[in-house]
């Protein structure tokens, strides 16, 4: 695997990241913590609306600020590929890029408040909505009621994603 690397502008975290809609979610988390099966989740849910959602990397996801934008991408060697516990690394449909407007954070065990500051997050001089949630269904529930918003006043709505805390 490629190691993890950082600069101003670029950077490739580990993490997993698809498109839902319009819009790029970067989930990040401890490995182990749920990351490709909420967006395994998310995707069979979205479609089952008739929503678009695809994968667009697994385990490490490549980063870039493109003309203030976060743009994520997978690395060469993991696109199109998802690690399936119990099952191993199987092939599935992809999206080359998409632009992130969700960092969505799974912890372990979550404060009873967020902690100020913690609705956004700076990624390669990008500002972002992050949430901050639990793995599993309740993160499940969490995530798509804010996603079925649409519109104005929707977290993934291009005016709504610079720096817009989310509480």
């Amino acid at each position: 695997m490629a190691e993890e690397f950082t600069t101003a502008r670029a950077a490739r975290v580990h993490a997993t990241c698809l498109v839902f809609g319009e819009a790029g979610l970067l989930v990040r988390g401890r490995s182990g913590s749920g990351k490709t099966s909420l967006a395994r989740e998310i995707i069979a849910s979205a479609q089952s609306l008739g929503t678009f959602a695809r994968l667009v990397a697994d385990d490490r996801v490549s980063l870039a600020n493109r003309n203030g934008r976060l743009v994520a991408s997978a690395p060469d060697s993991i696109a199109g590929r998802m690690e399936i516990f119990g099952f191993g690394i199987v092939a599935v449909s992809h999206e080359e890029s998409a632009v992130i407007r969700l960092v969505v954070d799974l912890e372990p065990a979550l404060p009873r408040w967020p902690p100020d500051g913690s609705g956004t997050v700076e990624l390669c001089g990008v500002t972002l909505p992050r949430l901050v949630t639990g793995p599993g269904t309740a993160a499940l529930i969490l995530l798509l009621r804010d996603l079925s918003k649409t519109g104005k006043g929707s977290i993934l709505s291009p005016e709504h994603f610079v720096a817009t805390p989310l509480h």
